[in-house]
């Protein structure tokens, strides 16, 4: 954790316009966030380079990298835009992502530095990223639009026909792919599920590939989405890149013992922040 004096920054210069005030600060704030870290100003050893309290070696990834946002099957993650692409992306844009076989639409959170950083306390390096093909146009927003359409008709759909062939399923979330390639279905079931017949049905109903995906109580939630006992959003929605393995010795080792009927999540299961306070 970085302890960082992220005051709201007092300068000389006097903007008028709202969209442009509100950038300008934004930058001035990530620059003070960047010369903290770089600076070394964190509260483990007060440098990244000491070598007695921070042994890990400060390594960046330099390809130009890029967080974002989708509902498709890319989650929250990052996007490479490739070197001999000339384009300029900012927060806020809709961009088109090539990932191996299928093509989404994603919505960039962050860039810059600050991704490197991130990236870099995530322990992410040279891994396989999906990459960039273009900024989405209006043409694009216009087949999103279709897609939620039709996703939103697809629901109702789903679920008469489980309930014609009898089948213990509780549908979480519908996507189609950008290049409508494929519709998945998401859903939750107490054990193995025979869906041949529902798999067929679907795809003559919408004349594309079908994918049926069992997912977990705490892959619900992150789909989902709401608000935890603490008040504020999921820990999975807001930022957790990965579920880690949550056990009871966790609650034993902080003394939460006598509050276990407390600890649980939304999701049923024993709370992701749990993890958080332990020592690794």
């Amino acid at each position: 954790m970085f302890h960082i004096d992220s005051k709201y920054p007092q300068t000389g210069v006097l903007l008028t316009d709202d969209n442009q005030q509100n950038s300008f600060h934004n930058s001035l704030i990530e620059s003070i966030v960047l010369n903290n870290i770089y600076n070394k100003h964190i509260n483990v050893s007060s440098c990244f380079a000491c070598g007695v309290c921070y042994n890990e070696k400060f390594v960046i990834d330099n390809r130009n990298i890029v967080e974002v946002s989708c509902n498709g099957l890319l989650n929250n993650g990052f996007v490479e835009i490739s070197s001999n692409l000339e384009i300029n992306i900012y927060p806020e844009d809709f961009i088109i992502v090539q990932n191996n076989d299928s093509v989404e639409i994603a919505q960039v959170k962050l860039i810059g530095e600050m991704v490197k950083l991130k990236r870099h306390y995530l322990g992410l390096y040279e891994d396989f990223l999906p990459s960039l093909v273009r900024k989405a146009s209006v043409d694009d927003l216009e087949r999103v639009r279709k897609n939620i359409q039709d996703e939103e008709r697809a629901g109702p759909f789903f679920l008469r026909s489980i309930e014609k062939f009898n089948l213990n399923m509780k549908l979480v979330s519908i996507h189609y792919q950008f290049d409508r390639k494929k519709l998945f279905f998401f859903y939750t079931s107490d054990g193995r599920v025979d869906f041949r017949e529902l798999a067929k049905e679907l795809a003559s109903e919408f004349k594309t590939r079908i994918e049926l995906r069992q997912i977990g109580v705490r892959d619900e939630a992150k789909k989902v989405g709401g608000v935890g006992t603490c008040g504020r959003e999921y820990c999975c929605i807001s930022f957790l890149s990965s579920f880690k393995r949550i056990s009871t010795q966790l609650a034993t080792e902080q003394n939460l013992l006598s509050s276990m009927g407390k600890l649980s999540g939304p999701c049923g299961k024993l709370k992701c922040c749990l993890s958080f306070e332990v020592e690794q």
